[in-house]
């Protein structure tokens, strides 16, 4: 390849036909998520009454480190897949830095995200077993409209609970899932048991995922013939999302490079776990010694400053209880424009691997990730999503660092999407009407000390 060579493409017949199960090769195992009555580990079978018959057994498969991908699911990622690996020379050179930047740019899909990936494969697990109708919950409205997208692709109802403050803050992302056929409701709302307590306790509460995904949660369960869908956290979305690495790792070969560094922005897992896990893979073998640092937001940070325990996925406690690093499901994030990172809890898997120190995590506070974000615009020529902008940030700092010591370091992360349907922010980023938001030891240890101590 010529060294100037800015992007690298895999052919349709190069696009993964498994996803990786990174749970089959961990030296220590997640612990198992528990039934909340009897707080006994879950089987499959416990988890059909909610999810679709073959997410459940992937969602608790700890054997098999290659799934096959359904060919009709292949088929639909042919639509879009591969996505670009790009070397990201105007940022270099921006910067001044030695380092090597590249990132796989998965905001050219369908509705401009990742999110897509999963959403695919669970419309399609849903619709092979005579699923009519499903619900689900979005934050900044990304895994919504993608989800939108594959139920209209499969034939299926969708109903979707937004966070409130997205819903007023991205009217757009909205108008996307209902130009797909989806309903939308703000959340918390008065249409479930779950939305009316917190707005009888709250009226002016302007939501939270966890508040949505109990909304959507009980929406599912009294519903016939309908099934309940989750775009993060959970292991079989982690393991859609190596679509991600496991084509990053080929165009990295063509680039004729390995990453030194992997950054993913986290608000429950999937898009980090989707670049970092097919590549951790060598590490837990002893191939490599790569980094891999997950980006949260200063202002929800469940890695940097939560604590470990089981706790339920959701507001209301109609989730099992999941082993997690948790700010407690109670938590009420700010109001930061990177809706799909303010989740209180991180996946079981990304969790267990954090305590085992095969990876690191970073917070970055809103202003600093804008500031990414600007940058990365004007020398990229792509409005990165917030979300997006706290990989962008740390991939910066990290290059930064190679300037300081002179190191050519190979950085790798994820643009999980695009910011287009967000210039609401970057407009108020612009005007300098942001802010960051502070969070005490005192308000992160009043919270968690609720939560019942199982480990």
């Amino acid at each position: 390849m010529d060294s100037k060579t800015k992007r690298f493409i895999l052919s349709e017949q190069e696009i993964p036909t498994h996803w990786y199960n990174i749970q089959a090769e961990m030296k220590n195992k997640p612990l198992p998520p528990l039934h909340p009555g009897t707080k006994q580990p879950l089987k499959p079978e416990d988890l059909f009454p909610i999810f679709a018959e073959e997410l459940s057994r992937q969602e608790l498969n700890q054997t098999d480190a290659w799934i096959e991908i359904p060919e009709e699911v292949r088929n639909l990622y042919k639509n879009y897949r591969s996505t670009p690996l790009v070397r990201a020379y105007a940022l270099e050179k921006a910067l001044g830095t030695p380092a090597h930047i590249y990132f796989k740019n998965e905001s050219v899909s369908p509705i401009g995200s990742h999110k897509i990936n999963s959403a695919i494969p669970q419309a399609y697990y849903c619709k092979k077993e005579g699923i009519t109708n499903i619900t689900t919950e979005t934050g900044a409205g990304q895994w919504g409209a993608a989800l939108s997208y594959a139920a209209k692709a499969f034939g299926l109802d969708l109903a979707v609970y937004m966070v409130k403050i997205s819903y007023e803050q991205k009217p757009y992302r909205r108008s996307i899932m209902q130009t797909f056929g989806a309903q939308v409701t703000p959340s918390p709302s008065m249409s479930t048991k779950a939305g009316k307590k917190i707005l009888t306790e709250n009226p002016n509460y302007q939501g939270s995922l966890g508040t949505a995904i109990s909304e959507a949660l009980e929406l599912a369960m009294n519903t016939p013939n309908c099934k309940y869908t989750l775009g993060s956290v959970l292991s079989h979305v982690s393991l859609h999302q190596t679509v991600i690495g496991l084509e990053a790792e080929k165009q990295m070969e063509m680039a004729g490079e390995y990453p030194d560094i992997v950054i993913g922005c986290f608000g429950g897992g999937s898009n980090f776990s989707g670049i970092s896990f097919p590549f951790m893979r060598h590490n837990i073998k002893g191939d490599k010694k790569t980094r891999f640092i997950a980006a949260e937001p200063a202002s929800c940070p469940k890695l940097t400053r939560g604590v470990f325990q089981y706790d339920f996925g959701d507001e209301a406690g109609y989730t099992p209880l999941l082993p997690m690093f948790t700010l407690g499901h109670n938590f009420a994030p700010a109001n930061i424009h990177a809706g799909g990172l303010r989740y209180h809890g991180a996946g079981v898997i990304v969790s267990q691997l954090l305590k085992d120190g095969l990876m690191e995590a970073v917070d970055i506070p809103q202003l600093e990730s804008f500031d990414a974000g600007m940058l990365f615009a004007q020398t990229e020529g792509i409005v990165p999503a917030p979300e997006s902008n706290h990989a962008i940030a740390a991939a910066i700092n990290e290059a930064k660092k190679c300037k300081e010591t002179g190191e050519e370091k190979v950085i790798l992360f994820n643009l999980s999407g695009h910011g287009l349907i967000d210039m609401t922010a970057y407009e108020q980023y612009i005007a300098g009407d942001l802010i960051n938001y502070a969070l005490t030891d005192e308000d992160i240890a009043k919270n968690t000390s609720e939560l019942e101590k199982i480990i």
